[in-house]
Protein backbone atom coordinates (compact mmCIF):
# COMPACT_ATOMS: atom_id res chain seq x y z
CA UNK A 1 0.00 0.00 0.00
CA UNK A 2 1.23 3.50 -0.85
CA UNK A 3 0.89 6.29 1.68
CA UNK A 4 0.27 9.80 0.37
CA UNK A 5 2.16 12.69 1.94
CA UNK A 6 0.67 15.89 3.35
CA UNK A 7 -1.39 17.34 6.19
CA UNK A 8 -4.45 16.12 8.06
CA UNK A 9 -7.76 17.35 6.67
CA UNK A 10 -10.10 18.64 9.41
CA UNK A 11 -13.71 19.74 9.23
CA UNK A 12 -14.04 23.48 9.54
CA UNK A 13 -17.62 23.68 10.83
CA UNK A 14 -17.60 20.98 13.52
CA UNK A 15 -15.48 20.84 16.66
CA UNK A 16 -15.47 19.02 20.00
CA UNK A 17 -12.98 18.27 22.77
CA UNK A 18 -15.02 15.40 24.23
CA UNK A 19 -13.65 12.02 23.12
CA UNK A 20 -17.11 10.40 23.38
CA UNK A 21 -18.93 13.06 21.37
CA UNK A 22 -19.00 11.04 18.16
CA UNK A 23 -20.46 7.83 19.57
CA UNK A 24 -22.13 8.30 22.98
CA UNK A 25 -25.82 8.93 22.44
CA UNK A 26 -29.17 7.40 21.51
CA UNK A 27 -31.46 7.30 18.50
CA UNK A 28 -34.83 8.98 19.00
CA UNK A 29 -37.94 8.89 16.83
CA UNK A 30 -38.54 12.25 15.18
CA UNK A 31 -42.28 12.61 14.49
CA UNK A 32 -42.13 15.33 11.81
CA UNK A 33 -39.38 13.56 9.83
CA UNK A 34 -41.10 10.18 10.11
CA UNK A 35 -44.61 11.34 9.26
CA UNK A 36 -43.21 13.31 6.29
CA UNK A 37 -41.53 10.28 4.74
CA UNK A 38 -44.15 7.69 5.66
CA UNK A 39 -46.98 9.80 4.24
CA UNK A 40 -45.25 10.01 0.87
CA UNK A 41 -44.38 6.30 1.10
CA UNK A 42 -48.04 5.36 1.60
CA UNK A 43 -49.06 7.49 -1.38
CA UNK A 44 -46.31 5.89 -3.45
CA UNK A 45 -47.22 2.31 -2.56
CA UNK A 46 -51.02 2.47 -2.46
CA UNK A 47 -52.04 5.35 -4.74
CA UNK A 48 -49.34 5.89 -7.39
CA UNK A 49 -49.70 2.45 -9.09
CA UNK A 50 -53.41 3.09 -9.71
CA UNK A 51 -53.02 6.54 -11.27
CA UNK A 52 -49.92 5.85 -13.33
CA UNK A 53 -49.69 7.19 -16.87
CA UNK A 54 -46.95 7.67 -19.42
CA UNK A 55 -46.93 11.42 -18.85
CA UNK A 56 -46.79 11.07 -15.04
CA UNK A 57 -43.76 8.78 -15.28
CA UNK A 58 -42.13 11.27 -17.66
CA UNK A 59 -42.74 14.10 -15.18
CA UNK A 60 -41.31 11.93 -12.39
CA UNK A 61 -38.12 11.20 -14.36
CA UNK A 62 -37.55 14.82 -15.43
CA UNK A 63 -38.17 16.31 -11.98
CA UNK A 64 -36.15 13.63 -10.19
CA UNK A 65 -33.15 14.03 -12.50
CA UNK A 66 -33.31 17.83 -12.31
CA UNK A 67 -33.62 18.10 -8.52
CA UNK A 68 -31.01 15.41 -7.83
CA UNK A 69 -28.44 16.70 -10.31
CA UNK A 70 -28.77 20.49 -10.12
CA UNK A 71 -30.25 20.54 -6.62
CA UNK A 72 -28.81 17.86 -4.39
CA UNK A 73 -25.49 17.09 -6.06
CA UNK A 74 -24.44 20.44 -7.55
CA UNK A 75 -26.36 22.74 -5.20
CA UNK A 76 -26.49 21.27 -1.72
CA UNK A 77 -23.45 18.99 -1.79
CA UNK A 78 -20.70 20.26 -4.07
CA UNK A 79 -21.52 23.97 -3.66
CA UNK A 80 -23.25 24.80 -0.36
CA UNK A 81 -21.50 22.18 1.77
CA UNK A 82 -18.06 21.87 0.16
CA UNK A 83 -17.71 25.13 -1.82
CA UNK A 84 -16.01 23.11 -4.54
CA UNK A 85 -16.69 25.78 -7.15
CA UNK A 86 -17.85 29.39 -7.43
CA UNK A 87 -20.86 30.82 -9.25
CA UNK A 88 -23.12 33.88 -9.21
CA UNK A 89 -25.43 34.15 -6.21
CA UNK A 90 -28.55 33.64 -8.35
CA UNK A 91 -27.24 30.28 -9.57
CA UNK A 92 -26.36 29.23 -6.02
CA UNK A 93 -29.84 30.13 -4.78
CA UNK A 94 -31.50 28.36 -7.72
CA UNK A 95 -29.48 25.18 -7.26
CA UNK A 96 -29.97 25.08 -3.49
CA UNK A 97 -33.69 25.69 -3.93
CA UNK A 98 -33.87 22.71 -6.28
CA UNK A 99 -31.99 20.79 -3.57
CA UNK A 100 -34.68 21.70 -1.05
CA UNK A 101 -37.29 20.29 -3.43
CA UNK A 102 -35.58 16.89 -3.18
CA UNK A 103 -37.35 16.65 0.18
CA UNK A 104 -34.57 15.76 2.62
CA UNK A 105 -34.13 18.93 4.68
CA UNK A 106 -33.54 22.66 4.52
CA UNK A 107 -30.13 24.05 3.54
CA UNK A 108 -28.81 24.54 7.07
CA UNK A 109 -30.22 21.20 8.18
CA UNK A 110 -28.48 19.49 5.27
CA UNK A 111 -25.18 21.11 6.21
CA UNK A 112 -25.48 19.99 9.83
CA UNK A 113 -26.50 16.43 8.91
CA UNK A 114 -23.67 16.10 6.40
CA UNK A 115 -20.95 17.71 8.50
CA UNK A 116 -21.83 15.78 11.66
CA UNK A 117 -21.59 12.48 9.79
CA UNK A 118 -18.46 13.57 7.91
CA UNK A 119 -16.74 14.68 11.11
CA UNK A 120 -17.78 11.64 13.13
CA UNK A 121 -16.64 9.15 10.50
CA UNK A 122 -13.13 10.59 10.66
CA UNK A 123 -12.86 9.84 14.39
CA UNK A 124 -11.56 6.54 15.71
CA UNK A 125 -15.09 5.51 16.67
CA UNK A 126 -18.58 6.84 15.99
CA UNK A 127 -22.19 5.82 16.62
CA UNK A 128 -23.75 3.13 14.41
CA UNK A 129 -26.27 5.70 13.22
CA UNK A 130 -23.47 7.82 11.77
CA UNK A 131 -21.59 4.96 10.10
CA UNK A 132 -24.61 2.96 8.87
CA UNK A 133 -23.39 0.16 11.11
CA UNK A 134 -26.67 -1.65 11.84
CA UNK A 135 -28.71 -4.13 9.82
CA UNK A 136 -30.31 -2.75 6.67
CA UNK A 137 -33.85 -2.71 8.10
CA UNK A 138 -32.80 -1.08 11.35
CA UNK A 139 -30.66 1.46 9.57
CA UNK A 140 -33.50 2.33 7.18
CA UNK A 141 -35.82 2.99 10.12
CA UNK A 142 -33.19 5.07 11.88
CA UNK A 143 -32.15 7.18 8.92
CA UNK A 144 -35.61 7.82 7.47
CA UNK A 145 -37.58 8.23 10.71
CA UNK A 146 -35.23 9.12 13.54
CA UNK A 147 -32.41 11.41 14.63
CA UNK A 148 -29.34 10.76 16.74
CA UNK A 149 -29.18 12.62 20.05
CA UNK A 150 -25.55 12.71 21.22
CA UNK A 151 -24.76 13.04 24.91
CA UNK A 152 -21.99 15.53 24.15
CA UNK A 153 -22.78 16.98 20.73
CA UNK A 154 -20.06 18.92 18.93
CA UNK A 155 -20.27 22.59 18.13
CA UNK A 156 -21.34 23.80 14.70
CA UNK A 157 -20.21 27.05 13.18
CA UNK A 158 -22.15 27.74 9.99
CA UNK A 159 -20.63 30.58 7.99
CA UNK A 160 -22.58 33.85 8.13
CA UNK A 161 -23.20 34.00 4.39
CA UNK A 162 -25.43 30.99 4.96
CA UNK A 163 -26.67 31.36 8.54
CA UNK A 164 -27.49 35.06 8.11
CA UNK A 165 -29.02 34.74 4.64
CA UNK A 166 -32.73 35.55 4.75
CA UNK A 167 -33.29 33.30 1.76
CA UNK A 168 -31.69 30.31 3.46
CA UNK A 169 -33.45 31.08 6.74
CA UNK A 170 -36.78 31.08 4.91
CA UNK A 171 -36.03 27.78 3.19
CA UNK A 172 -34.92 26.24 6.47
CA UNK A 173 -38.23 27.11 8.13
CA UNK A 174 -40.45 26.17 5.19
CA UNK A 175 -38.63 23.41 3.29
CA UNK A 176 -41.52 20.94 3.53
CA UNK A 177 -44.05 23.54 2.34
CA UNK A 178 -41.93 24.38 -0.72
CA UNK A 179 -43.40 21.26 -2.32
CA UNK A 180 -46.68 23.17 -2.62
CA UNK A 181 -45.13 25.55 -5.14
CA UNK A 182 -44.40 22.54 -7.34
CA UNK A 183 -47.56 20.60 -6.46
CA UNK A 184 -50.02 23.30 -7.60
CA UNK A 185 -48.97 23.49 -11.28
CA UNK A 186 -48.55 19.71 -11.39
CA UNK A 187 -52.16 19.24 -10.29
CA UNK A 188 -53.50 21.97 -12.58
CA UNK A 189 -51.83 20.63 -15.73
CA UNK A 190 -51.68 16.90 -15.02
CA UNK A 191 -54.21 16.12 -12.34
CA UNK A 192 -53.74 13.76 -9.41
CA UNK A 193 -51.38 11.46 -11.34
CA UNK A 194 -48.83 14.23 -11.96
CA UNK A 195 -49.17 15.38 -8.36
CA UNK A 196 -48.49 11.96 -6.83
CA UNK A 197 -45.71 10.99 -9.22
CA UNK A 198 -44.15 14.45 -9.38
CA UNK A 199 -44.07 14.95 -5.62
CA UNK A 200 -44.59 11.83 -3.47
CA UNK A 201 -42.98 9.17 -5.68
CA UNK A 202 -40.10 11.53 -6.45
CA UNK A 203 -39.49 12.24 -2.75
CA UNK A 204 -39.61 8.57 -1.77
CA UNK A 205 -37.22 7.51 -4.54
CA UNK A 206 -34.87 10.43 -3.92
CA UNK A 207 -34.76 10.28 -0.12
CA UNK A 208 -34.98 6.49 0.06
CA UNK A 209 -32.40 6.12 -2.71
CA UNK A 210 -30.08 8.52 -0.92
CA UNK A 211 -30.27 6.34 2.19
CA UNK A 212 -29.82 3.09 0.24
CA UNK A 213 -26.71 4.31 -1.58
CA UNK A 214 -25.35 5.70 1.68
CA UNK A 215 -25.88 2.36 3.40
CA UNK A 216 -23.94 0.38 0.79
CA UNK A 217 -21.36 3.14 0.29
CA UNK A 218 -20.33 2.76 3.93
CA UNK A 219 -20.42 -1.03 4.07
CA UNK A 220 -19.33 -2.62 0.80
CA UNK A 221 -18.05 -1.83 -2.68
CA UNK A 222 -14.84 -0.93 -4.48
CA UNK A 223 -12.10 1.06 -2.78
CA UNK A 224 -9.26 2.99 -4.35
CA UNK A 225 -8.17 4.60 -1.07
CA UNK A 226 -8.45 4.13 2.66
CA UNK A 227 -8.33 6.85 5.29
CA UNK A 228 -6.14 5.66 8.15
CA UNK A 229 -7.64 6.06 11.60
CA UNK A 230 -11.19 6.67 10.32
CA UNK A 231 -14.11 4.88 11.96
CA UNK A 232 -15.55 3.96 8.56
CA UNK A 233 -14.36 3.86 4.98
CA UNK A 234 -16.26 5.00 1.92
CA UNK A 235 -16.92 2.62 -0.99
CA UNK A 236 -17.63 3.24 -4.67
CA UNK A 237 -20.98 1.79 -5.76
CA UNK A 238 -20.34 1.36 -9.46
CA UNK A 239 -23.83 0.32 -10.52
CA UNK A 240 -25.29 3.51 -8.98
CA UNK A 241 -22.72 5.97 -10.31
CA UNK A 242 -24.90 7.28 -13.15
CA UNK A 243 -28.29 7.23 -11.41
CA UNK A 244 -26.90 9.03 -8.33
CA UNK A 245 -25.52 11.87 -10.48
CA UNK A 246 -22.02 10.78 -9.43
CA UNK A 247 -22.71 10.73 -5.68
CA UNK A 248 -22.15 6.95 -5.47
CA UNK A 249 -18.39 7.38 -6.02
CA UNK A 250 -18.19 7.66 -2.26
CA UNK A 251 -14.72 6.23 -1.76
CA UNK A 252 -13.46 9.03 -4.01
CA UNK A 253 -15.42 11.54 -1.95
CA UNK A 254 -13.99 10.27 1.34
CA UNK A 255 -10.53 10.66 -0.14
CA UNK A 256 -11.10 14.12 -1.66
CA UNK A 257 -14.19 15.66 -0.02
CA UNK A 258 -13.44 19.11 -1.40
CA UNK A 259 -13.33 17.98 -5.03
CA UNK A 260 -16.06 19.15 -7.41
CA UNK A 261 -15.38 16.00 -9.45
CA UNK A 262 -16.62 12.76 -7.85
CA UNK A 263 -16.07 10.30 -10.71
CA UNK A 264 -12.31 10.76 -10.88
CA UNK A 265 -11.63 8.28 -13.68
CA UNK A 266 -13.11 7.93 -17.14
CA UNK A 267 -14.78 4.64 -16.25
CA UNK A 268 -16.68 6.36 -13.40
CA UNK A 269 -19.74 8.17 -14.85
CA UNK A 270 -20.42 11.45 -13.07
CA UNK A 271 -23.40 13.35 -14.59
CA UNK A 272 -23.01 16.09 -11.99
CA UNK A 273 -19.49 16.74 -13.22
CA UNK A 274 -20.60 16.67 -16.86
CA UNK A 275 -23.09 19.45 -16.13
CA UNK A 276 -20.58 21.40 -14.05
CA UNK A 277 -17.96 21.11 -16.79
CA UNK A 278 -20.48 22.44 -19.35
CA UNK A 279 -21.40 25.34 -17.05
CA UNK A 280 -17.69 26.12 -16.71
CA UNK A 281 -17.35 26.17 -20.48
CA UNK A 282 -20.30 28.56 -20.63
CA UNK A 283 -18.63 30.82 -18.09
CA UNK A 284 -21.29 30.42 -15.39
CA UNK A 285 -18.97 28.76 -12.84
CA UNK A 286 -15.30 29.24 -12.02
CA UNK A 287 -12.53 28.20 -9.63
CA UNK A 288 -13.50 24.52 -9.74
CA UNK A 289 -11.59 22.51 -7.13
CA UNK A 290 -10.08 19.20 -8.20
CA UNK A 291 -8.07 16.61 -6.19
CA UNK A 292 -4.68 17.92 -7.32
CA UNK A 293 -5.57 21.37 -6.00
CA UNK A 294 -6.46 20.13 -2.51
CA UNK A 295 -4.09 19.70 0.44
CA UNK A 296 -2.48 16.26 0.32
CA UNK A 297 -3.38 14.03 3.28
CA UNK A 298 -0.90 11.94 5.25
CA UNK A 299 -3.68 9.61 6.37
CA UNK A 300 -4.77 8.76 2.82
CA UNK A 301 -3.49 5.40 1.56
CA UNK A 302 -3.85 3.95 -1.94
CA UNK A 303 -5.14 0.37 -1.84
CA UNK A 304 -6.01 -0.23 -5.52
CA UNK A 305 -3.63 -2.45 -7.50
CA UNK A 306 -4.52 -1.16 -10.98
CA UNK A 307 -3.83 2.56 -10.67
CA UNK A 308 -1.40 2.49 -13.62
CA UNK A 309 -4.15 1.29 -15.97
CA UNK A 310 -6.73 3.88 -14.94
CA UNK A 311 -7.24 7.09 -16.92
CA UNK A 312 -7.93 10.22 -14.89
CA UNK A 313 -10.82 12.46 -15.88
CA UNK A 314 -9.84 16.07 -16.59
CA UNK A 315 -11.83 19.22 -17.42
CA UNK A 316 -12.64 19.29 -21.10
CA UNK A 317 -13.74 21.88 -23.61
CA UNK A 318 -17.31 21.55 -24.82
CA UNK A 319 -17.86 22.67 -28.42
CA UNK A 320 -21.61 23.13 -27.93
CA UNK A 321 -21.07 25.18 -24.76
CA UNK A 322 -18.36 27.25 -26.42
CA UNK A 323 -20.66 27.92 -29.38
CA UNK A 324 -23.49 28.96 -27.07
CA UNK A 325 -21.14 31.15 -25.07
CA UNK A 326 -20.26 33.13 -28.17
CA UNK A 327 -23.94 33.85 -28.67
CA UNK A 328 -24.58 34.93 -25.08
Amino acid sequence: MMKLQGVMLNTHRVSSRNVTSAYAGSVKWKPAKSIWFLTHLVLTLFIAPFVISLSSVFIFIILTATTLCFGHSLGMHRLLIHRAYECPKWIEYLFVYLGVLVGMAGPIGMMIQHDLRDWAQRQKACHDYLLHGSTMIKDAWWQLNCDLVLNNPPKFEIEERVSQSRFYQLLEKTWMFQQLILALPLYIYGGFAWLVWGVSVRIVISVGGHWLIGYFAHNQGDKTWEVEGAAVQGHNIRMAGFLSMGEAWHNNHHAYPGSAMLGLYKDEPDPGWWVLNALHNLGFVKNIKLPKQLPVRTELVTVSNNMAQRVERVPQGCKVAQFLRKGI
